[in-house]
């Protein structure tokens, strides 16, 4: 057998990596746009932040119950946010939103387009410690106003460590590996869409 003979494969990248170079540049974009309406200037303007947290762990809220994918990552129901941020709206003495469409999900069937939103959403509370200091400029903490910017009893960098190792371990197949990437992708526009829409 001669060189010619083997099939050269690319060195293994894990899911995540791969997810995240996917997405760098749609992540990089989201951020400059969030920051750009200075969401923690006021408390009036990160109430207006909190609406698009709602809104967006609405879309996934029952992604989180749902029992195929609770096999697949461990402790899923205890990364539901949803409820701590409804909770620091009402600190801050607010309504929740009304929304004008339907979730997004309402299920786990579609699960690599479901994996690829969940890396989104555990992704945006692994950068949430950097968040909650400038929650904590305009007075408030993790018992109120930012309960949902809190971080995980073992830590952020545990939580996510033992979320993205279950995540490298679900089987795809490339054409599913292909909708992970494109269900990231459209979480993060997804949260592009929903800036605009409550800060312009």
């Amino acid at each position: 057998m001669t060189m010619t003979d083997v099939e050269i494969r690319p060195v293994f990248e894990s899911r995540t990596k791969c997810l995240k170079a996917a997405t760098h540049t749609v992540h990089e974009k989201l951020d400059a746009g969030i920051m750009a309406h200075e969401p923690f200037s006021s408390r009036a303007r990160y109430s207006v932040f909190l609406k698009v947290q709602y809104a967006f762990h609405r879309d996934i809220d029952a992604l989180f119950s749902d029992p195929i994918l609770a096999k697949l990552l461990p402790d899923l129901d205890r990364r539901r946010r949803l409820d701590l941020i409804a909770q620091d709206l009402v600190d801050l003495g607010n309504e929740l939103p009304a929304m004008k469409t339907e979730p997004i999900f309402v299920d786990g069937k579609d699960l690599p387009r479901a994996l690829g939103w969940l890396y989104v959403a555990e992704g945006s509370n692994l950068g949430a410690a950097f968040l909650l200091k400038a929650a904590a400029a305009i007075g408030l903490s993790e018992i109120f106003g930012a309960r949902h910017l809190s971080a995980a009893p073992e830590g952020r960098g545990l939580h996510w460590r033992t979320f993205t190792a279950a995540l490298d371990e679900v089987p795809l197949s490339d054409e599913q590996e292909r909708v992970a990437i494109a269900g990231a992708e459209a979480a993060f526009q997804r949260v592009r869409e929903l800036v605009r829409e409550f800060f312009d």
